[in-house]
């Protein structure tokens, strides 16, 4: 496969991927203590404030440090709840 097919492939499965998610902010800390950087839309979903940059060290609102992991790095491990669509669809 060439690099742009690859760039191609690369992107519409990362999109797939991404588009599983419900936007619950559970892996974040939602319901206990959450991520600084999650903000809640008014719809009830959660986003990251800096989703770019999201990952390594960060801070929870208690002040608690935590190094953000990618989500398929949860979804390895199994730490997932069992309502999470990642858990469910994959």
């Amino acid at each position: 496969m060439d690099s742009e097919r690859y760039e191609k492939y690369s992107s519409e499965k990362e999109s797939a991927f991404e588009a599983l998610c419900k936007r619950c902010g559970e892996c974040c800390g939602a319901s206990g203590d959450p991520c600084v950087n999650l903000a809640r839309r008014d719809d009830g979903t959660f986003f990251c404030r800096d989703y770019e940059g999201r990952l390594g060290p960060q801070v929870t609102v208690s002040g608690k440090k935590f190094h953000c992991i990618p989500i398929r790095d949860y979804i390895n491990h199994g730490t997932l709840k069992d309502n999470c669509a990642y858990r469910v669809k994959l």
